[in-house]
This record gives structure tokens, sequence and C-alpha cells, in this order.
């Protein structure tokens, strides 16, 4: 009988410090600027400030700063919100458009899933990457809907694109405007549901195209290189060159040709999974995991914006989407991750879309 008893506290012993070494969260981490090269003091300050706007989101992705005089607000989408936010300093966050990348009614049969802040599963069924025209008008990657369109000055939907070679896309990812008036997006499979292995998916490649006088081109992607495919995209200040997130490995660049096709592929750099964007020095902003690459037009790592990481529970996700750059300098780099959005000022403005004072 002792023999038991002792055997019982062993294991009662052991259940015990097995649950407490689950129930320990993660170590948090701050937020941390991390200097790879001196010349990251020019574009940020080495005591400069994360301020973290909302955090309780699905899936942001996707912002584009608004100009109106000298005032403006951010849009960005909740992927998982299906909805388009719009958040101004002094009215914090609104409504901008629902259903902005699934117009539909039936779910059950749309949308990948993904999971994000703790542990939850989630569907993709809202809008991804925005800009702006020449005009303003707001241009979005509506993803489930499979299109790309054009939110119109009376609040009515444009569809410039929605499929290539008469094949419906998979589900339009990020997109970048040029200022004479192309379009370039990245197609991904994320529009669907399950995935690549989604039986509704028509292209069997996920690609960047451009959009042209009402033509769709395809210019690249992973129907040679599986496990390649494109989801950032961005011009770079002069517009000479397109830059293209290529799977979890690698940024590549491209020339831009007169006619807006693109050639001479080059490798631009090790790593950049998702959103990306520029200043007007040229320097590439690339979302890496929980992390902002900041790297010099030539290819150097300059340094790093490091997320910050909680270890409350339910454990938030914060992973770097996507980047925009705001406010009435361009000066203010906002940051949508996962569940929440952030913004931090730079010393350098980034290039924005959209029309140009």
């Amino acid at each position: 009988m002792k023999k038991l008893a002792v055997g019982l506290g062993v294991a009662v012993a052991g259940w015990m410090l097995s649950s407490l070494a689950i129930a320990q969260a993660p170590a948090a981490r701050p937020f941390k600027i991390v200097q790879l090269d001196p010349a990251l003091k020019d574009i940020v300050a080495a005591d400069a400030k994360l301020e973290t706007l909302g955090d309780h989101f699905g899936l942001t992705e996707g912002p584009v700063w608004v100009q109106q005089g000298d005032n403006g607000y951010l849009l960005f989408s909740d992927n998982a919100g299906n909805q388009i936010y719009k958040w101004t300093a002094r009215e914090a966050f609104s409504v901008f458009l629902p259903k902005s990348g699934y117009t539909g009614s039936d779910v059950m049969n749309v949308g990948a899933q993904t999971v994000t802040g703790g542990g939850v599963a989630i569907l993709l069924i809202g809008s991804n990457g925005l800009t702006l025209d020449t005009q303003g008008r707001l241009i979005i990657t509506a993803m489930t809907d499979r299109k790309v369109v054009r939110l119109e000055k009376d609040g009515t939907r444009t569809v410039l694109a929605d499929r290539y070679d008469g094949k419906r896309f998979s589900g339009p990812n990020d997109i970048a405007a040029k200022s004479d008036g192309a379009i370039y997006f990245t197609d991904t499979v994320w529009g669907l549901r399950g995935a690549d292995k989604s039986p509704d998916r028509e292209l069997p490649f996920s690609g960047f195209f451009l959009i042209k006088d009402g033509k769709v081109t395809l210019l690249g992607g992973d129907k040679d290189s599986p496990g390649n495919a494109p989801n950032g995209i961005a011009l770079s200040p002069d517009e000479k060159h397109l830059y293209v997130t290529a799977g979890a490995a690698k940024t590549m660049r491209y020339d831009v040709l007169p006619d807006d096709t693109v050639a001479n592929p080059v490798k631009f750099q090790d790593g950049g999974n998702d959103g990306i964007k520029v200043d007007v020095k040229g320097n590439v902003y690339t979302s890496v995991r929980d992390e902002v690459w900041i790297t010099s037009p030539e290819g150097k790592r300059l340094g790093t914006l490091q997320m910050p990481q909680f270890a409350t529970e339910p454990r938030p996700r914060i992973a770097v989407t996507n980047l925009a750059f705001g406010d009435a300098d361009s000066k203010t780099l906002y940051i949508t991750a996962c569940t929440h959005v952030f913004r931090i000022r730079l010393k350098v403005a980034g290039v924005r879309p959209g029309p140009q004072r």
C-alpha cells in the first residue's frame, strides 16, 4: 500500500510538472530595431517607438493611405472579417466597405483556411491587397470573389480582371499601380477552399500579371518552379523595377520595359514571404514572418524591425502581412500583422500610390 501511494505521488507530481510546463506561455519579446548597417540610422531612429493602433482583428492585410488635403486615413483589409476598415487619428476604426472580398452568401465552399491568434481556425474570405489609381480610386484584390475590382466614386464596383486565358483566377493577393495606369497583381490559391487541392482551381499555377488597356498578361509565376508562388508586389520609386516576393525564400527583381511587361529577373534578396513596399530612396521593406526587413536598393540588408510577441493567452498571432506609407509627409510606416495594426515614424518618406501633389 505504501509503494502504491509513493507511486501515485510520483505520478501526480509528474503530471503537475507536465501541466505546468504546458501552461507556461512562451516568453514575451519586446519590439526591437536591429541595426545591421550604419545606414539604418538615416531611415529610422534607434529610439523610434512602435505604436499599436488595433489588436483584435481576424487577419489584417493590404494597407493603403488615402490623403485628403492636409489630413487622410488608412484603409486595410480584414481578410477573415470580409471587410475593409478605415482608421483616422480622430475617429479610430470604422467599416469602410463590407463584403470586400466575397460578395456571395455561401461561405461553405470558398476561401482557404488558416490559423490565427489563439490557434483559432479562420477562413480567408475577405479582400487582400489595396492600392489607389492616379484618380484616387481604390483598387481591390477581391480574393475569394477571384477578381481584381475598382471601387468607383459612387460606391459601385468595376471588375478589372477575373481570368486569364479563359480560366478564373485562384485568389488575387497583392497589387501595385503604375503612374501610367498599368496595374500589377499576384494570384495565389488562397481564395479557394482547399487551396491548391481545390477542385475549383482552374489555373494550374500561381502567377503575377499585368492589367493594361483591358488586357491581362501573364508576367511570371511558379509554373516551372514549384514552391516559388508570387505573393507581394511593388514598384521601385522610378518605376523601372518590379519587386515580387516568391515563396518564402526570396524576393525577385525585374526590369520594367516600355510596354510595362518585365524582363531580366534577378534574385534581389533571400527572404520575403508576403507584402513589400519601397521608400523614395529605393530602400525595400519586406515582411518576413514577424519582422520587417529593410534592404538598400543594391540588395544589402540594413536592418530589421522586430515585431513584439506577447505571452498572454489566447496568444495573438503577430506576423507581418503587409505595409503602407502614410500621413501627409509619407514618413509613417503602417504595418498590418494578422491580429494587429501598428505604426512607426521614419526619417525617410515612402512611395505612396494615388494622385501625387
